[in-house]
């Protein structure tokens, strides 16, 4: 196969995760997960390295790495923003959050950022109806959003981002 590989990957990092899974039948998705917890996506070196240790074909490695919403294919920003498009989120005003985080990051469903500090993902449901509308950023949550709410949490994120450089 041909491919414009990543040429830094180290694949050893994965090395622990593929000497305890790679001949287990039914541990594809545990080593996807692992695999993106350490790369922070799936890099297209790193899937045909998981494909020659498990013997899984390149193809049925895709298949699930794009059935399943959890796994990315490219690199996401530092903040990942999800944002849920469920029913009582939609019925709360979820597209207009997602109108106006369109408008301030200047990006859309799936883009990061310029300065790839934000990607944006709209998710079907994150389970929290109750807190309508919601969003998730990396590991918080944040609910009963309005667009000035949503900008206000966006602007702390970034002023965050530029003390830690």
């Amino acid at each position: 196969m041909n491919c414009n590989c990543e040429k830094n990957t180290d694949l050893s990092l994965l090395e622990p995760c593929l000497e305890k899974y790679a001949q287990v039948p039914g541990s594809l998705i545990t080593i996807l997960q692992n695999a993106q917890e350490i790369y922070g996506y799936l890099p297209v070196d790193v899937i045909l390295h998981i494909s020659r240790r498990t013997g899984v074909k390149v193809t049925k490695i895709m298949g699930v790495a794009t059935f399943y919403s959890q796994f990315r294919l490219n690199p996401v920003g530092k903040y990942l923003i999800m944002l849920c498009q469920g029913t009582a989120c939609h019925v709360n005003g979820s597209q207009q959050i997602e109108k106006t985080i369109n408008e301030y990051l200047k990006i859309k469903d799936g883009e990061t950022t310029e300065d790839g500090l934000f990607t944006l993902k709209n998710v079907a449901c994150l389970g929290c109806c109750s807190l309508s509308p919601v969003m998730m950023i990396n590991d918080e949550t944040y609910g009963s959003l309005t667009p000035e709410k949503a900008v206000a949490i966006l602007k702390e994120l970034k002023k965050k981002a530029g003390e830690e450089d």
